[in-house]
């Protein structure tokens, strides 16, 4: 549901006991460690539930399966996600009661109080870049604060509360929620149409980024990517606005600029991603990513940019992206099973598709790409559908599931058959199985020793990864 914010926002230290509902998700979770970390008594309800509950639960923070009035008794401040109906019973006690009820980007504002935060934004590559900064900055000796929208695989955390007084937030443009905070700094990866059922038009969904620019401290910092138009069409308004204007891109314009591009086996075993950086005219050093793809060595590049704003020195920020594993859902590696190879990823804008698939081909070698992919939200389906479907014919083999619905009803007409009818792929070989209890088995059915498997998109089809590695195990699974 959507809940107002609040004109003011005080800190999370005086908000009595919080109460998130949904505290099983990426966002919620990560916020209810910082606040309980920092000494706020946090409780939470989810719907079912999850690994994230569990670890919750082990540090201390009482989780709640299922949603009661009751749940509520006691707090002071309800903190309610996104994906949370308006006919919650929690919320609507909290209401009755005439408690606080925050949306998520008051709490994240709420926790960035007092902290120097660098909010990393944009349509892609904010979980990655946000993920890298993080992880940078604690190689580095900075002891930051963060909260990004994935686990980090150097901490197993999506958040924590450091000692230090920066703030590393992954900033969501999805319902201008940015344009809550006020940054010290900020990194936006590039600006490309997406949203539309929060926005309307292509123009309101890139007018709040010039809006953010309005948020950054004065004399603050952003890095923005001159390759890509909607982050370079920025630069004019952060200079007008006295911002301290970092760009980054291969372009001969980028202040960071990345030359001389290396990917996949010319790389070696211990990287996929390998370029040089210049500033200025003057070669910084070569820079060495675990991580495939194009996509996420311009992601390197900008936590780069941002890493030696702060202060951090380019010898310890490289170090640190050379040991970088990644973070979940992000070209995540789930395993190996009778010669096939599967990865996991969150794709599920086009462009974010064809930059996956484009990092995959680099791992797949001479093997074959099989691709399943869920379409997520009906309204981005019919906006994006063919699109989408365009992007997955660089594949060998596509899977399409139907449309994970998330917050949203179904619209009429729209399906995953959207998807699969604009993949320009030959007669056969692209399956479309609106049945998710038989979607593992069609994947497994498909590969074939030396293949690469990767699922794409943003609901539930992270589970099919592990459920194809079982059956390729000679495994049963429980569908």
């Amino acid at each position: 549901m959507k809940v107002p914010v609040p004109t003011d926002i005080p800190a999370a230290e005086q908000l009595g006991r919080v109460h998130f509902v949904g505290i099983g998700g990426a966002a919620l979770s990560g916020l209810a460690r910082i606040m309980s970390a920092r000494g706020v008594v946090v409780t939470g309800s989810d719907a079912a539930d999850s690994a994230m509950l569990k670890q919750l639960r082990a540090e201390g923070i009482t989780c709640w399966v299922g949603h009661d009035a009751a749940h509520v008794d006691g707090a002071d401040t309800v903190v309610v996600s996104t994906a949370i109906g308006a006919d919650n019973p929690e919320v609507l006690h909290a209401f009755e009661r005439g408690l606080r009820v925050w949306p998520r980007s008051a709490a994240v504002q709420s926790v960035l109080l007092g902290r120097d935060a660098v909010v990393v934004t944009g349509t892609h590559g904010k979980t990655t870049t946000s993920s890298m900064l993080a992880t940078m900055l604690l190689h580095c000796g900075a002891e930051p604060s963060y909260a990004v929208g994935s686990t980090l695989a150097a901490t197993g955390r999506n958040a924590a509360a450091g000692t230090g007084d920066i703030f590393v937030v992954e900033g969501d443009e999805s319902d201008a929620a940015i344009l809550v905070y006020t940054p010290a700094g900020a990194v936006i990866t590039n600006v490309e149409v997406d949203h539309l059922d929060q926005f309307g038009t292509a123009e309101r969904y890139a007018a709040q980024f010039v809006d953010f620019l309005d948020r950054i401290r004065p004399r603050g910092f952003c890095v923005l990517c001159i390759d890509d138009p909607g982050a370079a069409a920025l630069v004019g308004p952060a200079k007008e606005r006295g911002l301290c204007v970092v760009t980054v891109g291969r372009s001969a314009a980028a202040g960071l600029r990345m030359l001389d591009v290396r990917t996949g086996p010319a790389v070696g075993d211990d990287g996929a991603n390998e370029f040089d950086v210049d500033r200025a005219g003057t070669l910084l050093g070569t820079v060495t990513l675990r991580v495939p793809g194009a996509a996420y060595a311009m992601d390197a590049l900008g936590a780069l940019a941002a890493g030696l704003e702060l202060g951090c020195r380019w010898e310890c920020l490289v170090e640190a992206l050379a040991d970088f594993r990644g973070s979940a859902r992000r070209m995540e590696w789930k395993g190996v099973a009778a010669g096939v190879t599967v990865y996991d990823s969150y794709a599920h804008h086009p462009t974010e598709i064809s930059g996956d698939l484009a990092a995959a081909r680099t791992l797949s070698g001479a093997g074959r790409l099989v691709v399943c992919f869920q379409p997520h939200l009906f309204s981005r389906t019919q906006e994006f559908g063919a699109a989408m479907g365009r992007a997955l014919a660089a594949a060998d083999e596509v899977v399409v599931m139907d449309v994970y619905p998330a917050r949203e009803q179904p619209i009429a007409g729209v399906s995953g058959a959207l998807v699969a009818d604009a993949v320009t792929l030959p007669t056969g070989r692209v399956h479309y199985e609106p049945d998710q209890a038989v979607v593992a088995r069609t994947v497994a059915g498909l590969a074939m020793p030396g293949d690469l498997v990767l699922t794409l998109g943003a609901g539930d089809v992270t589970d099919i990864g592990q459920q194809v590695l079982d059956l390729l195990a000679g495994q049963e699974v429980d569908q």
